[in-house]
């Protein structure tokens, strides 16, 4: 389009201004598939926007930045179809992911479909397992679970966000399951600090784990991956491969966790049966 300007759009051999096309479709909301030959572009920008969660002035914007591709235009309306709406959620994606518009703009003018294969990546490495609902309770509510705790231990506690302090006296419970396991333990008569303390161990062994799982991904799939030079065809391999990783991480833990804690048990109360026995003689 040399000698245009930015702002306008080639349709059959004439100019059309964006800012006519803007207005147009303040007039005209929808487009009967029927009367175009059922094409799929039939959103305004102001239906686009509603679709997908963005304002008009950040489409335009990202349509004048080359990010959205130009909506087909009839009657000096631009019209958007689904894959507009498609676009647009990963670019919202890839901004709360912390990429700004400028890294956006390479990764959608990289390989085919990278952007969205690397967002399919993140999203294999970030989906929960099962995901839990937190819950929110108040001050008064913990206080009759769990009694007073002191400020030394409520500290232990936020840190391993168990709790997360909303103010008001109101507290977010990320993870209800593990809450309600702690109010079993204290149950059986064990103090908090010392159930506290287990929990951080337990914790710290998880972290180690989990890099170490981690570790073995990168090193044995991605760093290859990387250097066949992130062939198009093995990228489903890869993401299926990190949604295999966590759950079988999971099952071999859980299986060794199994035979370790059986075993402590026996040899743990195989002694205190023992002591007893020599005592009773």
């Amino acid at each position: 389009m040399a000698g245009k300007s930015a702002d306008t759009i080639e349709l059959g051999g004439a100019g059309v201004a964006t800012s006519d096309v803007d207005r147009a479709e303040g007039a005209s909301s929808h487009v009967d598939p029927a009367e175009d030959g059922g094409s799929a572009y039939d959103l305004t920008i102001e239906q686009l926007a509603a679709e997908s969660g963005m304002t008009v002035r950040n489409i335009r914007n990202h349509h004048t930045r080359g990010l959205l591709p130009p909506p087909e235009v009839r009657a000096r309306v631009g019209y958007y179809s689904a894959e507009h709406v498609a676009r647009l959620r990963l670019i919202l994606d890839l901004q709360a992911d912390g990429f700004n518009l400028a890294a956006i703009e390479r990764l959608l003018g990289g390989s085919n479909g990278l952007a969205e294969r690397l967002l399919g990546l993140r999203q294999a490495v970030t989906t929960p397992y099962e995901p839990e609902s937190a819950e929110l309770v108040t001050a008064q509510e913990l206080d009759d679970r769990f009694g007073e705790v002191d400020a030394k231990d409520a500290e232990r506690i936020r840190k391993l966000r168990l709790l997360v302090p909303l103010g008001d006296g109101r507290f977010e419970v990320p993870s209800p399951a593990l809450l309600g396991a702690a109010e079993e333990v204290l149950a059986l008569g064990i103090p908090l600090p010392a159930a506290l303390t287990l929990v951080e161990r337990i914790k710290r062994d998880c972290d180690s784990i989990s890099r170490a799982f981690t570790k073995l991904f990168l090193r044995e799939l991605w760093e290859p991956f990387e250097r066949a030079g992130q062939p198009d065809d093995q990228w489903d391999e890869l993401i299926e491969a990190v949604n295999s990783l966590r759950p079988l991480a999971s099952e071999a833990l859980l299986a060794l966790f199994k035979q370790s804690m059986t075993t402590e048990l026996e040899d743990a109360f195989g002694k205190v049966l023992e002591h007893q026995s020599k005592r009773g003689r």
